[in-house]
This record gives C-alpha cells, sequence and structure tokens, in this order.
C-alpha cells in the first residue's frame, strides 16, 4: 500500500520565477521525515517514536518540527512542547537554524510564519532558553528605519509588546538592552505621525525607562547615543533626560561626569550594522566591493528605487552613511583598484536627499567622528571618506564640496557651544592625521579652490588657516607659481580674456560628470600637480610615466634626475601615484621564467635595478624615495616586491650558470634586502615578517615561493620567528602546505631550530585550528624531538588546545615511554575529561608494561620524599622550580582515571605488578586520610600479603637495581635520587620493617 503524500506547508512566499533553494528543500526533506515518525500514531508512540530516532536524527527532527511550529499555528504548541522533551542540547541547533532564516530569508517569510516566529521567541524567553538573545538581535534588524510601512510598523510594535512583557529577562542581557535602545531611539524619529502617537509614546516610555535604569551599560553604546538622543531632544521626557546628563549627571550614573564621556567613544560597529536590514548591508556591500567605477548607476538607481523612494526613507541615508563610515573599511588591494569607493557611494547618497533636516543629519552622520576623533583609539577609515568626498566633487559637483565645508566651518562653535574647543580639536587632529597618512597631500587646493565663492573661502580659510598658509608641506599653490615663472609670459598688446570669461573656457573637462568614465581616468585627471611639484626639466619625463607606467619610462625619469634634485617628498608622492594603480604582483604556482620575466615589468621592480646595479647616487635616490613613501605609509608594498625581485635574479643567474656550464658560485643578494631595511630604519626580522604580512593580502603564491630562500638567507631571523611563522600558516592551503613538507623531507627547507621552540608553541596555542594544524605539520617534517614539546605539555587544555594536544598525542604515540616524558605527563591537571594521560599510558602498556609499570611506581614512590632517612636538607628559603615534578595528588588522580579504564577493559595487569602494588602500599601508608578516602578504590588494589615484609623489600630492591639508573632523567631532583640510590637500599628496607 502506497503511502499518502505528506501535504508540506510552505514557509517562503515563492513568485513564479523563483525556484526552491537548498534552504527550502532541506526543510521539507525534515518535515517529511518527521511527519513518515509520527503519522498515525497516538501521543505515546509519537513520543516513543521521536526518543528513539533522535539520537541518530537529532537536526532532522529539530528542523521538521521548527518547520511545523512556524507554519502550523494550530499544532505550535504541542510542537513546541515536544521539541523542549525530545532536544538533546538545549535548542541550540534550531536557535542557530533560526537566526539562519531571520538574516537570510526573513523578507520571504509568509505573515502566518512572521507570526509564528513571535510566538516562538516569547515562549522561549518564559523558558529562559540559552541564546534567544541572538535571535532577538537578528530580528531587530528588520525593524528598519525610515519604513512607516504596516509591515514593519507591526514587527516594531510586536517586538516592543515582546520586551515589555519580559522586561524582566531582556534586563539579563546588558548588549541586548544597548541594542533595543539603539534601536528605538533610532526608530521613535520616524514615529512622529499622527496615527503612530500611540506607538510613540510607548516607545518613549520604555526607552526613557531602560536609560535610566541601565545607564551604565548604555553608556557603552558611545557617540552614536548622544547623535541619537539630540534626534528626540525636544520630546518632554528625553529634554528631561537632556537636563539630567548635562547639569547633574551624576543622577543618572556614580561614575557618569560628563557628556564628554561619552562622546570621546566610539560607537561599535555593531550597533551601526544592526540599523540597516540585512539585506541592504549585501546590497551595500555588493556595491562597495564589485562593481567597478563608471558601471553603478544602474546599481545605484535600483537601490534607490528599493529603498530610498518614500519620503519617509529620508532618514535612512544618515543610517547608511554611518554604516559605510564605520563598518565598511577596503583592504588597500581593492582601495587600488577601480571598484566603487566609498566616498563616491556617500556623495551620491548627499545628491539624493531632498529634506534640509535629513541632508543636516546626513552631513552630521558624515562629518560625526571628526568632531572627537582622537588618533589613538579613533580609526582613520572614520574620516576618510569625508575628505574625500570633499576633494573629488569639487570638480563636478562643487554645490557638495561647498556645502559640505560650510557644515564643517559652522558645526565647530554651533554644535554645542561649551565644546567647541574640544569640537575644533577633534577637528583639527582629524585633519592632521588626514596629512599625515596622505589621504591627501595638501589640503590648499582643497580649502582655497577658485570654485568655492568668497565668502565660504574666507570663513574657511579663518578657521583652518594653519592648513592654508604655502608653507603646508609644499603647497600646491605656491608650487603653480613657482613653475609658472618659468614659462615663456604673454605680451601685453596680445588679447586676452577677462578673468570670468576665462574660467568657464578652461574648466569644460573639469566640470565634465564623473559618474560615467573609469575610475583610472577619474584619477589621471587629479595629478597634473605630480608633475608641477618637480623641477621643469623632470616635468616631460614625469608626464611620460604617469601615461606609460612602463619600465623604460621609470629608468629615464630616474635617470633624468640631476640638479636641481627634486624633492624626495615630491618624488614620493608621484611614484606612490604610480604603484599604488599597478596590478597587484601574482604568479602561478610553479613560474615559468617567461612569466616572471613578465611580472617584472613594473615600475617598481625598474627602481630595484638601481639598488643592486646603479651607481651610488642613484642608489641613495631611489632609498631616499622608498623612505618617504614608507614614513608616508602610501605604498606598503616596496618590500615583498624587493625580496620577489632578488629572488627572480638569483634564478636567472642559477639558470644562466647551468646554461653556460660555468662554475662560478651563484649568490642571494641578501645584502640589497638588508641595507633596505638599514636606510629606513627597521628591524630585519619584524621586516621580513610585515613583508611577508602584505605579501600574504597580494598572492599566496607568492609567498610559499619565497619562503625557501627567506628561511635559507635570512635563517637566524626568520627561524621561529613566531609573527612570520603565523603569517605563512595563516596563508597555506592543503596543497602549499604539502609542498613545504616536500621541501624539509628534500632537506632544501629549514624553518625551526630547538632553541626557544617552547615560546613560538605557546604563543601558536591562540591561533585557529588550521594555522595550528600546518605548524605541527611543518613540525613532524622537521623532526623535532619530543624533549622540545615536554615543556609545554602540563599547560595544554584539553579543550582550548585540543589542536595541539592531539598533535602531541600522535607524537608520544612514536616515542618509547621515559622518566621525564612520564612526569611532565603527569604534571597535568587532573580532570575526567581529559584522556590525555589515559591514552599515552594504556598505548604503552600494549608493548611496554613492564616498563610503564617501573616508572609509574618509581614515580608514585618518590612522591613521598619525607619518610626516606636519605632526604638531603635543603636551605631554609623553598622555591618550586619550573620544571618541579607532579604533587602525589597529581599522580594519584592520574593512576585512579588509569584504574577506571583498566576495570572498562577488565585488565588490570599493570596494577598487579609487584613494583606497583609495593608503590601503592607506601603511598597509602604515607598518604593524609583526606586522600585515602579519595582514593580509597585506587589503594584497595594493594595485596594484603602475608610474606614477611623484609623478604618483599629485598625482592623489590632487586627488581629495581638495574632500572632505577635509567628511570631518571640527567636533570631529576636530586631528592629523588637519593631516595632511590641501590646503596641505600638496606637502610630503606629496615625502615619499612620499622614502619610494619
Amino acid at each position: 500500500m502506497e503511502q499518502a503524500k505528506v501535504n508540506i506547508p510552505k514557509l517562503f512566499v515563492c513568485t513564479v520565477i523563483e525556484n526552491k533553494d537548498e534552504i527550502e528543500e532541506r526543510y521539507e526533506r525534515a518535515y517529511t521525515f518527521l511527519q513518515s515518525l509520527v503519522a498515525d500514531c497516538s501521543e505515546k508512540e509519537a513520543h516513543d517514536a521521536l526518543n528513539n530516532a533522535v539520537c541518530k536524527n537529532h537536526e532532522d527532527i529539530s528542523l521538521g518540527m521548527l518547520l511545523s511550529i512556524l507554519t502550523e499555528p494550530h499544532n505550535a504548541t504541542k510542537c513546541y512542547r515536544d521539541l523542549t522533551l525530545i532536544t538533546r542540547d538545549g535548542l541550540t541547533c534550531v536557535l542557530n537554524n533560526l537566526s539562519n532564516l531571520i538574516l537570510e530569508r526573513y523578507l520571504r517569510f509568509h505573515d502566518t510564519t512572521r507570526n509564528q516566529l513571535l510566538w516562538l521567541i516569547k515562549e522561549m524567553m518564559r523558558n529562559a532558553v540559552t541564546g534567544v538573545d541572538n535571535v532577538c538581535w537578528n530580528l531587530m534588524r528588520y525593524a528598519s528605519g525610515g519604513d512607516i510601512t504596516p509591515k514593519n510598523i507591526y514587527l516594531v510594535e510586536s517586538l516592543l509588546d515582546i520586551y515589555i512583557e519580559n522586561k524582566v529577562w531582556l534586563e539579563k542581557f546588558p548588549m541586548l538592552i544597548c541594542m533595543v535602545v539603539y534601536t528605538y531611539l533610532r526608530l521613535i524619529e520616524d514615529h512622529n505621525v499622527p496615527h503612530l502617537m500611540a506607538l510613540r509614546q510607548k516607545e518613549v516610555n520604555f526607552v526613557i525607562a531602560l536609560i535610566r535604569e541601565h545607564f551604565t551599560d548604555v553608556l557603552s553604546l558611545g557617540r552614536d547615543l548622544v547623535r541619537l538622543l539630540q534626534n528626540v531632544a525636544r520630546i518632554p521626557e528625553f529634554h528631561q533626560l537632556w537636563q539630567d546628563i548635562l547639569t547633574n549627571p551624576r543622577s543618572l550614573c556614580p561614575n557618569f561626569t560628563s557628556v564628554l564621556q561619552i562622546l570621546n567613544t566610539r560607537t561599535s560597529r555593531r550597533y551601526l550594522q544592526s540599523r540597516i536590514t540585512p539585506d541592504m548591508e549585501r546590497k551595500l556591500v555588493f556595491l562597495t566591493s564589485q562593481v567597478r567605477f563608471g558601471h553603478h548607476k544602474k546599481y545605484q538607481e535600483w537601490f534607490q528605487r528599493q529603498y530610498l523612494a518614500t519620503p519617509e526613507s529620508q532618514s535612512l541615508r544618515s543610517d547608511m552613511i554611518r554604516f559605510i563610515v564605520g563598518v565598511i573599511h577596503p583592504t588597500n588591494e581593492l582601495l587600488c583598484s577601480d571598484i566603487i569607493p566609498r566616498w563616491a557611494v556617500i556623495g551620491w547618497l548627499l545628491t539624493t536627499c531632498t529634506s534640509n533636516v535629513a541632508a543636516s543629519n546626513a552631513k552630521l552622520a558624515l562629518f560625526y567622528d571628526w568632531l572627537f576623533y582622537d588618533p589613538e583609539k579613533d580609526n582613520i577609515m572614520n574620516i576618510e571618506p569625508a575628505i574625500l568626498v570633499m576633494h573629488h566633487s569639487m570638480r563636478s559637483h562643487p554645490a557638495v564640496t561647498a556645502t559640505l565645508l560650510d557644515f564643517l566651518c559652522r558645526i565647530i562653535p554651533n554644535y554645542y557651544p561649551p565644546f567647541s574647543d574640544k569640537v575644533r580639536q577633534g577637528i583639527f587632529n582629524s585633519l592632521q592625521q588626514i596629512i599625515e597618512k596622505r589621504v591627501l597631500p595638501n589640503l590648499q587646493p582643497l580649502f582655497d579652490s577658485p570654485k568655492l565663492d568668497r565668502e565660504l573661502r574666507t570663513t574657511v580659510r579663518e578657521t583652518f588657516k594653519e592648513f592654508c598658509s604655502n608653507s603646508n608641506g609644499e603647497g600646491a599653490s605656491s608650487v603653480r607659481e613657482e613653475g609658472l615663472d618659468d614659462l615663456p609670459k604673454m605680451e601685453s598688446d596680445e588679447p586676452a580674456f577677462s578673468d570670468d570669461e576665462d574660467e568657464p573656457h578652461n574648466n569644460i573637462t573639469e566640470d565634465t560628470d564623473d559618474d560615467d568614465i573609469p575610475l583610472s581616468e577619474v584619477r589621471a585627471r587629479e595629478r597634473p600637480e605630480l608633475a608641477a611639484a618637480l623641477p621643469l626639466i623632470l616635468r616631460p619625463f614625469a608626464e611620460t610615466l604617469l601615461d606609460e607606467r612602463s619600465t623604460t619610462a621609470t629608468k629615464a625619469f630616474i635617470n633624468a634626475c640631476g640638479s636641481p634634485m627634486p624633492t624626495a617628498s615630491s618624488l614620493a608622492d608621484l611614484f606612490a601615484a604610480i604603484l599604488q594603480d599597478a596590478p597587484p604582483v601574482k604568479i602561478t604556482s610553479n613560474p615559468t621564467p617567461s612569466e616572471l620575466e613578465a611580472v617584472l615589468d613594473s615600475p617598481v621592480f625598474a627602481m630595484f635595478t638601481y639598488l643592486t646595479e646603479g651607481t651610488e647616487a642613484k642608489k641613495k635616490l631611489v632609498l631616499d624615495i622608498f623612505k618617504e613613501i614608507h614614513v608616508q605609509s602610501s605604498f606598503q608594498n616596496v618590500g615583498f616586491c624587493l625580496l620577489f625581485y632578488l629572488k627572480v635574479c638569483y634564478e636567472r643567474e642559477r639558470k644562466t650558470e647551468r646554461d653556460g656550464g660555468r662554475k662560478k658560485k651563484v649568490k642571494f643578494k641578501v645584502d640589497v634586502y638588508k641595507n633596505y631595511c638599514n636606510y629606513l630604519e627597521l628591524k630585519l626580522a619584524d621586516n621580513l615578517a610585515y613583508d611577508f604580512e602584505k605579501c600574504q593580502e597580494s598572492d599566496a603564491n607568492l609567498l610559499v615561493w619565497l619562503i625557501p630562500d627567506i628561511y635559507r638567507e635570512f635563517k637566524d631571523q626568520a627561524q621561529n620567528h613566531i609573527k612570520l611563522l603565523n603569517v605563512i600558516v595563516s596563508t597555506l592551503d592543503a596543497v602549499q602546505l604539502q609542498r613545504l613538507v616536500c621541501l624539509t623531507l628534500q632537506g632544501t627547507l629549514m624553518m625551526f631550530k630547538s632553541d626557544d621552540i617552547t615560546t613560538m608553541l605557546s604563543t601558536s596555542l591562540g591561533w585557529e585550528t588550521f594555522e595550528q594544524y600546518c605548524l605541527w605539520q611543518l613540525l613532524t617534517a622537521h623532526d623535532i624531538s619530543v624533549e622540545d614539546v615536554l615543556p609545554i605539555i602540563p599547560k595544554l587544555s584539553y579543550k582550548g588546545h585540543a589542536e595541539a594536544v592531539t598533535s602531541v598525542l600522535l607524537m608520544l604515540k612514536q616515542e618509547r615511554p621515559t622518566a621525564d616524558v612520564l612526569r611532565q605527563m603527569f604534571c597535568r591537571t587532573v580532570d575526567d575529561d581529559d584522556t590525555f594521560v589515559v591514552s599515552t599510558v594504556m598505548y604503552w602498556c600494549q608493548d611496554f608494561e613492564d616498563k610503564v609499570g617501573d616508572l609509574l611506581s618509581v614515580l608514585l614512590s618518590t612522591r613521598y620524599p619525607g619518610t626516606s632517612p636519605n632526604k638531603r636538607k635543603r636551605p631554609g628559603k623553598q622555591s618550586i622550580p619550573p620544571n618541579a615534578p607532579p604533587s602525589a595528588e597529581q599522580v594519584l588522580g592520574h593512576l585512579e582515571q588509569i584504574r577506571v579504564r583498566c576495570v572498562e577493559q577488565e585488565d588490570m595487569s599493570i596494577f598487579n605488578m609487584e613494583c606497583m602494588q609495593k608503590a601503592l602500599q607506601h603511598s597509602q601508608s604515607n598518604s593524609s586520610d583526606s586522600l585515602r578516602r579519595q582514593y580509597s578504590q585506587l589503594f584497595s588494589l594493594a595485596w594484603e600479603d602475608e610474606l614477611p615484609i623484609s623478604r618483599r623489600a629485598r625482592k623489590l630492591i632487586s627488581n629495581s637495581l638495574p632500572l632505577n639508573q635509567n628511570l631518571h632523567s640527567s636533570n631529576e631532583d636530586s631528592e629523588e635520587e637519593e631516595i632511590v640510590k641501590p646503596k641505600q637500599a638496606k637502610r630503606r628496607k629496615k625502615a619499612i620493617s620499622d614502619s610494619e
């Protein structure tokens, strides 16, 4: 009889052009499986079937029940009850999958599914399920600002009601309290319409209560808390809160002294991200990481239609700008590519503002991190977009630049008059950092542009006079005037247009909109000052170099540099601009000579030829350029490019030597790199690690290709260098790891030395799992001895350092048991879940049971040195050496674990050995009462033998004599050596007889 087809409820809304995806099919399979278990069963039978199946199919049953709860309201209560009864992980699986569903598919949920989701969250709160706060966090991201549609208002109000009803639960999660305050402060601003006044009042009451009752927690929100409070300051309850913040801060929190305390704290990126829905976030990240400049208009138009088309969405632009400024921080490679930059997206958002209030808030969002900027705490990536928006908009959208400069000048005295000096200092810190980090080489062209009206230029010059003087850097205006002196003058009787008529003609090309041209062309238009900053004789060479970006043009330019010699900063600006636009250096895993030569056809490698073959004057010139570039941090890939160049030269010379049959030994020009580091005042070892880190960002194949030569030529600096090693293992994939292991086995790669390997291993314990896996594979290939690893064995946590524990375990598997190894193993903290010692000892017992028994008996017996008459007296000051042996309690604890495992395996032979029996009896007689009680089952294994003590002692001594000389390492504690010396056997025997 065929089984009836299961009618599967729909979780998502699907259109005719959308197929089921993997997530939907997975839930449907789980639901079908669940129904196959409980269909046509009584409640007891269904419960038994679920309990039997959940051991093998826990996730499928959990997902099936989750789908039922979300889509079948009539069955939800019973299904949730069953789910809580059969779960084996405290609903962790359900919560993880629920969070993924929310982040990936919430917008496609049916209305029923959305209602059931809120019901499920409420039930989990009542049951205090661990982890439901993360689900709430993810769901709150969909309570979007700038949206007063019924669906969004329903979600906002439903979540608010849940929090009000479960306030006691909410107060257990300080971070969630901050998230709730931040979210609803932002939403209150949008709910200022008549039909939402009741909701707004409920939000105001709840948020005010949370802020006042948990002000210490809320302080961690940082300066964006103040920005949001400003937007709602006219509401009476918030007006009173502002009065307390400004005039009576200690009434809110004893440790709160001033609003400046909040303004100096940068808001966490998590909160800035939370005001953008996951769907918006994916679109903005795609726009700023995948879309090429010049091809972005269609994406922006689609985004505007989707999210920014309604009047209410005007306020959403501030959230997006704060997200782009504070969360999207592109890599150097992305910054040098033709992908649309952040400033272009922000400039577009500013031009779409049609409301004056929204425009002011958007400008404040852009400049907000400037106001109290501290170079020590804040990130330059948060202030970079604003200056670049002004700089790039000056040509095609001068009105945008003008309004931003005007805003920046006005905000200093008007943001909060008592803090005007601090705001001024914050903005000055920002501008100074912009110049120091070479975001812009000079602010003079921006602040003194003829495209600004006269009044604004005067205001800017008065406000930022420190940055408008010609002495600032190499002022562009002074450079231009200097260059014009060398040009032929126009005769006075020749016709000429007036300035007013002349300006439009000169700026026709500049005023062209940049939106539809490639970014490289936009950048090319911005660089006339690069050539203008050079002596007149070099300008044609510089223009050719900027156009061609070739090896030939680079050499021609450097050869032309003479008298007058250009300044290092002007040369650095020129070459940094060229090198930033150069494609990243990349090679295949096994590059051919022709491929390597093709990579070298780039300006930076042409500069390196002067370091290996040039005159001293040219070498110094090139080193000066690199030093200035390093100071400016404008191009950070010089170091690894130099290493790559030196290796290509080395391989080229080796090939020439082989082809020509010459016997002259070719050497790697290691001195060139050392001289480069010395000239730039860099530490050789640290700079190697830094250059490898930059190489990792450029190309993993290149890094792996360099490794053998670097460890051969710089072995003193590279071997065991922790940061360098971390960069390498964080880069490798399985194939590259295999390649390094093979090179090690061939004898061409040596990455480690025994000296100080313990420090390196201890540091590596915090690395990622695969990084540690790579490290231990490389260590194994290098035949690192177990003695080098012993010091870290007691420190390893079986939970926190599982990778290292496993690797050491496999290493010990290949070793024979020794006293040193056993002593370090037994120094580990005793834990019932930690089976490291038990596993190693039980494995050794398969082949070396007698040896293990002897070692264990000696280790246990020597834990009671006070019972021996031969105890060596020590000086008064007692201290525990770093390699101290384990305590008696540690040894007994590990032996107890071994006993339990032996009982399980029904093999007690190791405890039946006479040496172990003797050691147990000795330990029992010298242990405290508490230890006897704690390890009573272990001590019960000792035989109650009636043989005369003296006879048994003699037998034990005769069996132990040949062993004791090898049981202890050379650095064994002198106290232990005294106890087990053979010549003391008779006295020990007598002591035993007397005690009996």
